[in-house]
């Protein structure tokens, strides 16, 4: 199976039953190992149908807020990104390990880009193992 080559292709795989898992899994690779800012803006650009899963569409902005600014894409964020329908209406804790200690860790640890969606992870959502270009401490080498 191939990798989806942006966004909106992995959210519309998910939508038709792929695993999600592993669909993320292979946009992420595909965006870290872009060449540019230009494919990577491509990557993300495009607004993501609106699914039935509310959770998902949420994501999906979250995860584009976030990878634009961490790789400090210089266009203007798309509007869809931050569009009233990509908020979630209750917060959202992205563990199975819910308690009041787990909450409190989740809300300040989670990235600004997921709050705003209010979608409480950890401090590095987004992470893949061999992630080239990793940021670090939220911010790009100067060689991007």
């Amino acid at each position: 199976m191939t990798r989806p080559a942006t966004l909106s292709q992995a959210v519309s795989r998910i939508a038709a039953g792929e695993n999600q898992e592993f669909v993320w899994a292979g946009l992420l690779d595909h965006f870290y190992k872009a060449q540019d800012s230009g494919e990577r803006r491509d990557i993300l650009r495009d607004e993501p149908q609106l699914t039935t899963n509310i959770r998902l569409n949420c994501f999906a902005a979250a995860t584009a807020e976030y990878l634009w600014r961490q790789y400090q894409l210089d266009a203007p964020l798309p509007a869809w990104i931050i569009a009233d329908n990509r908020v979630l209406p209750e917060p959202w804790f992205t563990t199975t390990m819910i308690s009041p200690a787990i909450r409190e860790y989740l809300t300040f640890a989670s990235p600004a880009e997921f709050i705003h969606h209010n979608i409480f992870t950890d401090e590095a959502p987004l992470r893949r193992a061999a992630q080239p270009n990793r940021p670090s401490a939220g911010k790009v080498s100067s060689s991007q």
